[in-house]
C-alpha cells in the first residue's frame, strides 16, 4: 500500500475516534432516539462514565486540528514517511489509551497519555522545521 494511503487512513481513524467515545457516552447515559432533539444537552447533564466518555469525545475533537495539520504538513514537506506513519500510529495508540484511562477514571495516568499523544504532532511539526 502506498504510504500516502496509510497516512490518510491514520487521519481517518483519528477523525472517527471521537465518535466511538460519543457512542459510549450516549449508551452509558441511557440515551434513546426520543432524546435526539437535544443530544448535547442530554450529555451535558450526564454523570459518571457517561460524563467521562463525553469529555473524552470533546477532547478528541479538540486535538484533531493539530494532529491533522501536522500529518499533512509533514507529508507535504517530505518528512520521511516512516516517521509520519510511526508518529501517526503512536498518536492513535496514545489517544485510545488516554480515552480508556479517562473512562476508568485514572486521571494521572490519562494525563500522561494525553501528553504523549500531544507530543506526536508537535514532534512532526518540529521535524518539518528542521528538515526545511
Amino acid at each position: 500500500m502506498h504510504s500516502l494511503n496509510i497516512i490518510i487512513m491514520i487521519i481517518l481513524a483519528a477523525c472517527l475516534l471521537p465518535y466511538i467515545f460519543t457512542v459510549i457516552a450516549r449508551m452509558s447515559a441511557g440515551y434513546n432516539p426520543k432524546l435526539h432533539d437535544n443530544p448535547r444537552t442530554f450529555l451535558e447533564n450526564a454523570t459518571g462514565l457517561a460524563a467521562r466518555a463525553n469529555a473524552v469525545q470533546k477532547n478528541s475533537f479538540e486535538g484533531l486540528p493539530l494532529f491533522i495539520a501536522a500529518m499533512l504538513m509533514a507529508d507535504y514537506l517530505v518528512v520521511p514517511d516512516y516517521l509520519v506513519i510511526l508518529l501517526g500510529i503512536a498518536y492513535l495508540f496514545f489517544r485510545v489509551i488516554y480515552g480508556l484511562c479517562y473512562l476508568a477514571n485514572l486521571s494521572r495516568l490519562r494525563s500522561v497519555f494525553w501528553l504523549l499523544a500531544t507530543l506526536c504532532p508537535i514532534l512532526l511539526l518540529i521535524l518539518c522545521i528542521k528538515l526545511n
